[in-house]
């Protein structure tokens, strides 16, 4: 992994360096446990990752849960692309990217060779087509971006997401998910992973442009949370462009 990739650190970039944190930690005599040849890394709605494989290893280890999470990371917080690494709840581990979530997703988050086929037919155009539910909440996002241009908000720096709604949460959990559901459409040589979670992004998008508004209603001044929903808006936009370009598709910011 080169300094220029940072931004764009994987959960298979994740799986294989905690696997090398415990091949590690068993080379230096810390633990006595069988190295994993896969770890499951979830991502969480704060757009951290986390992995129960503390828990795993616990009985092989001889430890509890929390120590084997706390001595891997402990390790991992020394490589360059982890923020933070830390033991959490009854033995996960839970990573931080040294970038945050807004500031990592650009033209380039989440892209893989993945297989193009069959998605959803392009009627009928309503919400009970799954397609058009993908397809409107790209158009939705695309035209939450120009109309805060017209009305001159500027949009927030892509740092953290300056949120506290759940739906806003799930959201950002998807998000920061995709490129792993990425990664295993082509492992499994099949889109429909991706196809699956396209649609679970739109739909939480859909309920976060209703509930959530990123613009303001009248005479309402924009203020921060307005600038910071304008930064998801435009992180969904991305993401669900380049989930449809995978997928073969051309996305219609006008639908």
């Amino acid at each position: 992994m080169t300094p220029g990739s940072l931004a764009h650190v994987s959960p298979g970039d994740l799986s294989s360096a905690v696997i090398g944190a415990v091949r590690d930690a068993v080379a230096d005599g810390d633990i006595t446990v069988s190295v994993p040849d896969t770890v499951h890394i979830q991502a969480t709605a704060t757009g951290d990752y986390a992995t129960p494989l503390p828990l795993r290893l616990a009985e092989a280890a001889g430890r509890p849960a929390p120590e084997v999470a706390a001595l891997l990371a402990q390790r991992l917080a020394k490589r360059p692309e982890i923020g933070e690494a830390r033991a959490t709840g009854p033995g996960f581990l839970t990573i931080t990217l040294g970038t945050p979530l807004l500031k990592r997703i650009d033209e380039n988050y989440g892209l893989a060779e993945v297989p193009m086929g069959p998605t959803w037919p392009v009627r009928p155009m309503t919400f009970e087509n799954t397609g058009f539910r993908v397809r409107f909440a790209y158009a939705r996002a695309s035209g939450v971006q120009r109309h805060a241009a017209d009305l001159g908000i500027p949009e927030g720096p892509a740092t953290t997401v300056a949120t506290t709604d759940p739906r806003e949460h799930r959201l950002t959990g998807l998000l920061a998910d995709f490129p792993g559901r990425a990664e295993q459409a082509a492992r499994q040589d099949d889109p429909r992973p991706l196809a699956r979670h396209l649609e679970l992004i739109a739909d939480a998008y859909h309920d976060v442009h209703e509930q959530c508004p990123a613009l303001p209603k009248g005479d309402e001044p924009a203020g921060d949370r307005h600038i910071a929903r304008l930064g998801l808006a435009r992180a969904v936009r991305i993401v669900l462009g380049n989930g449809l370009r995978m997928l073969g598709e051309t996305p219609d910011d006008r639908l």
